[in-house]
């Protein structure tokens, strides 16, 4: 039987090309994956963590991202790393697509899965899931951001992306808060519909919101860490992204 524990984590607004942006929350989550007596020591981890390879589709395999890494590559990282395999289509398909924009900014499938595993262990936090089309089942929402153990962040979508009336939550697989998805809504699977608690859309805010504060910096030190502080200005949240996504790098490689 798994220990429970819970992390706060502050919700931060950083200033960014003179306008702010919300920041996200982290859920109470379940005992992480590296939790095991056999975590690196903080000053035992690299300082940031860089990209890792993936392997592309020859084809497009389905519409949107999710089809857009190579199936057996896909399977052979999903079984050395544990992340679910649909949850890793999204990453890398996020990763590939990123890279092909040309806008400079270029960020690692491990890095959004260092976020998507502290965020809410890949949509299975709590036992739930995400379905063959990357919904979360049940959908995921955060505690309300009201100023006790965590910062207050006023209602912003009058519910409708949170479903509270009255004030913001985290919501979906990568624990958005509303005004985030308000800035970085995207409909990455191209099903017509943009939706935070769909792990595609809600990758590829994410990868936005990253590359908005990194820039083209973020695959180096400074800016990779400015931009997971960004999501989430914790120095132990930076930690345990690095840890994870390092940790997945190098399963992947072996």
């Amino acid at each position: 039987m798994r220990i429970l524990r819970t992390v706060l984590i502050v919700v931060l607004a950083l200033a960014v090309g003179g306008g702010v942006i919300a920041g996200i929350l982290i859920l109470g989550v379940p005992h992480s994956r590296s939790d095991n007596g056999n975590r690196a020591a903080p000053e035992d981890l690299p300082r940031f963590a860089s990209e890792a390879p993936l392997v592309r589709a020859s084809v497009p395999v389905g519409v949107g991202v999710a089809g857009l890494a190579d199936p057996r590559w896909i399977a052979s990282t999903s079984k050395a790393t544990g992340i679910p395999q649909r949850a890793l289509r999204a990453y890398a398909g996020v990763a590939i697509q990123v890279a092909d924009a040309g806008t400079g900014c270029s960020i690692g499938w491990n890095t959004l899965a260092g976020i998507g595993e502290v965020e809410s262990h890949h949509g299975t936090i709590f036992g739930g899931t995400l379905n063959a089309a990357g919904n979360a089942t049940p959908a995921i929402f955060g505690v309300p951001l009201d100023g006790g153990s965590f910062a207050k962040v006023p209602d912003s979508d009058g519910g409708a992306i949170d479903g509270d009336p009255t004030i913001d939550r985290a919501v979906g697989p990568m624990q958005l808060i509303p005004n985030s998805w308000q800035n970085w809504h995207t409909d990455a699977n191209l099903d017509g519909v943009e939706d935070p608690q769909n792990i595609d859309d809600a990758t590829m805010a994410a990868a936005h919101y990253l590359c908005r504060a990194g820039g083209q910096q973020l695959g180096q030190e400074a800016g990779w860490r400015k931009a997971v502080l960004a999501y989430n200005g914790s120095g132990a949240y930076l930690t345990n992204v690095i840890r994870h996504a390092t940790e997945y790098a190098k399963e992947a490689a072996s």
